[in-house]
């Protein structure tokens, strides 16, 4: 532990954990949902809203958090020489991958970080998704440990690494500039918002710091169950967590209970499930789905293959009727987390790094 904190690659990841977790609470006090100053799967839905890929009215706003994010990894991997075109590893899984990240996410109503920004709010609906998550942790890497990989990503030619970056460039534009073909939600959840400008220089700050220390909730709970405290990335999980707990007692928004909780349920099974495959598949993939906006951002093709599975995600879970909501989880909600278990049983059985060619 004394080594972790002597070294000030620590420190750099202190400093984004404490970022994350004072500005993901202080976006919802400026107007994101409640408990929800900070939520990649939330936004991504209301992104696929604004962009018509499903017609919930109550869910259509192109969140400038998700651009900030990817642009502030971009300005931080190209000011550090950082930027990189990669990628070329099993496609089809990462596509797949990041369309079941969303799905998990959505029936817990919820990625890592609004996890961990509920909990420190009081929310005690999120404990079966926390235990859920260290399992699907614990069991990604327990694939990872008898060689199940979807491979390393590769220098590529071509550029291909510029084009999520310039996606999310696109996406600002039609933000600003809010042409007639995107949709914005006058009601509901998705008409929730802090200022555009200001959550929009929150989250490029966010994104620069999280490039520079591969910051990523999963991953702290990856390193912390492989090399204990020494974990680097624990760290910043845990000062996220603390500065989130006591800017909920700051800001009158700590409501301890598990009842009336904004953005929950208490389908406890569901929401364990759903954060256990989030876990698990993201190890297999190396990282949660903030991590997999930050990778893009910095040149990393398949990242990007898997943010953009997340977005269709974020359609389907919405126009298919997926997501959890107060009342619970849909039948077809559960049916698609089960069939994300078995999509991750199958690669643990079939997708082994020694079968890539």
């Amino acid at each position: 532990m004394r080594d972790a904190l002597r070294d000030p690659q620590t420190w750099l990841v202190m400093l984004a954990g404490t970022v994350l977790g004072i500005c993901g609470v202080w976006l919802a006090v400026l107007g994101n949902p409640q408990n929800s100053g900070i939520c990649v799967s939330c936004f991504l839905e209301n992104s696929a809203g604004a962009l018509g890929l499903h017609d919930n009215p109550r869910m259509q706003y192109l969140r400038p958090e998700l651009i900030g994010f990817v642009l502030g990894s971009t300005l931080s991997a190209f000011s550090f020489k950082e930027f990189s075109s990669k990628g070329g590893s099993a496609p089809m899984q990462r596509l797949l991958s990041g369309i079941f990240l969303i799905v998990g996410c959505a029936v817990f109503i919820g990625c890592p970080i609004k996890l961990f920004l509920r909990l420190t709010a009081g929310d005690w609906t999120a404990l079966p998704g926390l235990f859920g998550l260290v399992v699907g942790v614990w069991l990604g890497l327990k694939g990872l440990e008898v060689g199940v990989g979807l491979g390393a990503a590769k220098k590529q030619f071509g550029g291909s690494g510029y084009w999520t970056p310039l996606l999310f460039l696109l996406l600002l534009g039609f933000l600003l500039l809010r042409p007639g073909f995107i949709l914005f939600s006058q009601r509901g959840s998705a008409a929730e918002a802090a200022p555009v400008l200001l959550s929009l220089g929150i989250s490029l700050l966010i994104g620069f710091l999280a490039q520079r220390t591969r910051f990523c909730i999963t991953g702290g709970l990856r390193d912390l169950l492989m090399i204990g405290l020494r974990a680097q990335l624990f760290w910043g999980l845990l000062l996220f967590v603390l500065l989130a707990f006591v800017g909920s007692l700051v800001s009158g928004n700590f409501t301890p209970g598990f009842y009336g909780q904004p953005g929950a349920h208490l389908d406890m099974v569901w929401s364990f499930l759903g954060m256990l495959l989030v876990g698990a598949i993201s190890v297999l993939i190396g990282g949660c789905p903030f991590r997999q906006l930050i990778k893009a951002g910095e040149g990393d093709a398949d990242a990007g293959l898997v943010v953009i599975g997340m977005l269709l995600g974020a359609g389907l879970v919405q126009s298919w009727q997926l997501a959890g909501t107060a009342a619970g989880v849909p039948l077809y909600g559960k049916v698609a987390v089960v069939a994300g278990l078995a999509f991750f049983i199958l690669n643990l059985l079939l997708f082994r790094e020694r079968d890539i060619a």
